[in-house]
């Protein structure tokens, strides 16, 4: 599987895994019933330790997108199309709570939020 990490990332190295298998999974790259590697395989690819790998694939699986059976291994878990549009716009959500907030504190308003936002969607329209 590939996975783009970064040591110098603020983002975890766990949170970074989780993250990028689960946008496999939301954009249907990965789909219900796919194994997925071994978490020592993982770990040994990725040049990270098992507990980090762990922890992501635990965090997956606390959200549904997994399942395991130990001794056997992870697979995605069938997850309704419904019910991925959900998780995407909810985690979208979240993201954009976060950037408000900043954006707010460094003095940009409302307005010029949504400007920049309709221009970044505009862009991406057209690609």
């Amino acid at each position: 599987m590939i996975l783009n990490l970064s040591d110098l990332s603020d983002e975890p190295l766990h949170a970074q895994i989780s993250r990028q298998v689960r946008a496999k999974i939301l954009s249907l790259e990965l789909t219900g019933g796919d194994a997925l590697p071994s978490i020592r395989g993982l770990a040994r690819e990725q040049r990270v330790s098992v507990i980090t790998v762990q922890r992501a694939y635990d965090d997956l699986e606390r959200e549904g997108l997994l399942h395991s059976r130990r001794g056997k291994g992870f697979w995605v878990a069938p997850v309704p199309k419904g019910r991925k549009h959900t998780m995407a716009e909810e985690r979208f959500v979240e993201a954009l709570k976060e950037l408000v907030a900043h954006a707010s504190a460094e003095g940009l308003s409302a307005t010029e939020m949504r400007r920049i936002l309709d221009e970044l969607l505009g862009k991406g329209a057209k690609k």
